[in-house]
């Protein structure tokens, strides 16, 4: 005879099974036939009569109460004004708990009938019970337009920024948000088309003056043609998208898995946990886990959904939003792995040793429930011993054995020497409405380091257990520098002062020991930029060249499928290896991904430039009440037609033009980056100190101009009258200069001079 499961059994796979509540569905999970159905049925009714059915999507750890990010409807004001919302993933008992919108000005405005995805606060002795603070709409698709908005004597009409439209969108008197004639708007599709057959629309957003640091990245992201806009048919998948249950999976959720990201994240697709290793064959080793969104589960080969993933190939990030690859329903809620929420995942064991080698892994395709949700500065606070309510029940038990295992996971690094690069990364700080208010460099913490080892960790495990199953996928690649850059990179470090050998294979600890050489030094800025110069950009590949910047032989991507299609690839090689379903690579994903490695590594490269443009466009707004001031800095780049500057408060390029040095004619030099004045002498080259005055900020373009005023605390020469104009004067070493020379004489000449300076200070 079948057993018959208990309430709380019942209860617990509802739970875990929200999308199979059918009697069917429950009977099938627990093995139950023929005349024991009349048993179940009884049960069943037993608990709908006591209430219990109503809380399925509960945990009986915390049965009464919302998660922490859920989603809502948003009702009509009340009498107040105040607005407030319904949960629609209620299934509590008793009263619905009362929700109030707290908004911002600076937020977009909500009405009735908005399903948003909100972040929850409880609120204890109030009239409400929860504050919800909106993360982002979902589920709403209207076509979107930016563009200058011209108005006219009935509303107006706005002019597309895109070159590739050719129509004008109507705005009628009741949809122009008070928006005035040349600003740039963002709106969106208000009904259908209006007179002379143009789309009516709303005006949704007033961006101000076109150039205004709030329309910067808008901007970028139409001049770059990345898409932002998802088709009706991507979005209907994607709200139609279920959470995913138990079956076929590993349960995972009494694993403490917690996620660590920015403070400001919009998305948490990565979990982990490390406990110390009790098998006796393992002394003081670990076991690590690595918990990843189960993007596969809901974006299946062939789907309006998988179509428009591999079209974008990536999420883009600015200052100011994300253009994701998948819609919020998916990004921000079901694949994110919220804390206290059941979320489908896969994921890998792996044990490592005390020196921090890996022994052995295992992927499992899971369902977990993340313990919490913190943050790199609070995970590093509570390490060192200023813990908060929040992370004071997570020190002992989950944070101190990650840090534990990250000890051991360093020292294998060390042995393997992957390059170590010191490149400071910039965070740009917006206020409310859009402008930059600082500039920060952000600090490198030990949690930042933990989770990227961790991250590394699973991505070679990845690598290696599809190449053991001879399963095709995507390989992560990065190849060693080209002959002629490593050359240049010699050069410059034996102008510095630094030697790096010829003649034997390159390995990154060659380039670290020059790295390291340097540290310290007035040069190391030079050495690390021009380090950084000779390096080949990583690429997506179904060939394995190895990731030379990392040392490893063998590296995908797993860990981040919401942001990268690379890394949907290898979580469906995985599904396909394991035989975990039917949602695994397909033949004709197979065949073709040469051409898909392709092009996900162009739309990479097309969002690191469409960043790059709106962080300068950003820089140059910040700066351009600061014109006449006087900034230090270091020549970071050469070209015929001018030097090019970093400065060091913020970070910022900025372009001294040749022509703006001096009276003299200047020599470029390609190969050695360098230029020479004809008649002084002067010689500008990369890694220098200067002190420069900024002569003009575009916001427009992102361009600075720069007027150079010291190098290496030295004033400029004053140089001749021009070309041909001759007249050999002094070189600011106390040496002649002379105008002509054979090519290779020539340069051995200038390196040779770099290093006498050197020498003399």
């Amino acid at each position: 005879m079948t057993r018959i499961p208990s309430k709380a059994e019942i209860l617990d796979w509802i739970s875990a099974h929200p999308t199979q509540t059918s009697k069917r569905d429950i009977a099938k999970a627990f093995g139950i036939k023929g005349a024991d159905r009349i048993d179940l049925k009884r049960m069943l009714k037993e608990l709908e009569a006591e209430g219990h059915l109503q809380k399925r999507n509960k945990t009986y750890r915390d049965p009464d109460q919302l998660p922490p990010v859920t989603v809502l409807l948003v009702k009509a004001p009340d009498d107040n004004g105040d607005l407030y919302a319904q949960p629609l993933e209620w299934h509590g008992e008793g009263v619905e708990p009362i929700v109030l919108m707290v908004t911002s000005a600076s937020g977009p405005a909500l009405g009735q009938g908005d399903r948003i995805l909100a972040r929850l606060s409880k609120v204890e002795g109030g009239a409400h019970h929860y504050e919800a603070r909106l993360i982002r709409r979902i589920g709403i698709n209207p076509k979107r337009v930016i563009g200058i908005f011209r108005k006219g004597t009935e509303g107006g009409r706005i002019v597309p920024i895109e070159k590739s439209s050719s129509n004008e969108w109507i705005v009628m008197d009741d949809a122009m948000q008070g928006a005035r004639d040349g600003e740039l708007v963002e709106a969106e599709q208000a009904g259908p088309k209006g007179r002379m057959g143009l789309p009516r629309a709303r005006i949704i957003t007033r961006l101000g003056d076109p150039s205004a640091p709030k329309a910067v990245s808008l901007i970028a992201i139409h001049q770059h043609g990345i898409p932002d806009e998802f088709p009706d048919k991507v979005v209907a998948e994607a709200d139609a998208a279920k959470p995913m249950g138990l079956s076929g999976r590993e349960d995972l959720r009494e694993l403490p898995l917690i996620t660590i990201d920015p403070a400001d994240a919009r998305d948490h697709d990565d979990a982990c946990y490390a406990e110390a290793d009790t098998d006796p064959k393992n002394p003081g080793g670990h076991i690590v886990w690595v918990a990843i969104a189960d993007v596969a589960a809901y974006v299946k080969t062939g789907s309006a959904l998988d179509r428009e993933a591999r079209k974008r190939g990536n999420s883009s990030y600015f200052p100011d939003r994300v253009v994701p690859m998948l819609p919020d329903r998916l990004s921000g809620d079901l694949c994110s792995l919220h804390e206290g929420v059941a979320r489908a995942c896969l994921a890998v064991r792996m044990q490592v040793d005390a020196t921090g080698n890996k022994i052995s892994h295992r992927f499992v395709r899971g369902l977990m429930r993340s313990a919490a949700s913190l943050n790199y500065v609070e995970v590093q606070d509570a390490m060192e011993g200023r813990v908060t309510e929040r992370t004071e029940s997570f020190v002992e038990p989950v944070i101190k054995p990650l840090y534990a295992a990250y000890e051991a996971l360093k020292k294998a690094r060390a042995v393997r020497e992957p390059l170590d690069l010191d490149l400071p990364e910039r965070k740009i700080i917006l206020s409310d409405t859009g402008e930059v208010t600082s500039v920060a460099f952000r600090d490198r913490l030990d949690a930042h380091r933990l989770i990227e080892e961790f991250m590394i960790l699973a991505n070679v495990a990845a690598a290696e257990t599809l190449i053991k199953k001879r399963s095709p996928l995507l390989f992560r690649v990065h190849e060693e520098p080209a002959p002629e850059k490593l050359e240049s990179l010699r050069e410059t470090a034996m102008a510095a002062g630094f030697p790096l050998a010829k003649g034997q294979v390159l390995q990154t600890r060659h380039l670290n020991a020059l790295l390291n050489g340097a540290a310290g030094t007035d040069d190391a800025e030079l050495i690390n930029i021009s380090t950084l110069r000779s390096m080949q950009q990583a690429y997506y590949s179904p060939e394995n060249f190895g990731h030379f910047g990392l040392a490893l032989r063998n590296y995908a991507h797993f860990t981040s499928p919401i942001r990268r299609y690379a890394d949907l690839i290898v979580h469906r090689s995985l599904i396909s290896a394991h035989g975990w379903g039917d949602d695994g690579l397909s033949a004709q994903e197979i065949e073709g991904l040469d051409e898909t490695a392709t092009h996900i590594s162009d739309t990479e490269r097309r969002s690191m430039i469409a960043e790059r443009d709106t962080t300068d466009r950003y820089l140059a707004a910040y700066l351009s009440e600061r014109v006449g001031n006087e900034f230090s800095g270091r020549i970071s780049g050469i070209a015929r037609f001018g030097a090019f500057v970093k400065m060091d408060e913020t970070g910022a390029d900025g372009l001294v033009p040749v022509r703006t040095i001096g009276r003299e004619f200047f020599h470029f030099d390609a190969e050695a980056g360098t230029l020479m004045g004809a008649d002084t002498g002067l010689m500008i080259s990369i890694g220098q100190r200067v002190t420069v005055r900024l002569t003009q900020a575009a916001p427009v373009t992102g361009g600075l101009e720069l007027e150079l005023l010291t190098i290496e605390d030295e004033q400029l020469p004053k140089g001749g009258g021009g070309p041909g104009r001759g007249g050999n004067r002094r070189s600011p070493a106390g040496r002649n200069v002379k105008r002509k020379a054979g090519k290779s004489k020539h340069k051995a000449a200038k390196v040779k001079r770099k290093v006498e300076r050197k020498r003399r200070t």
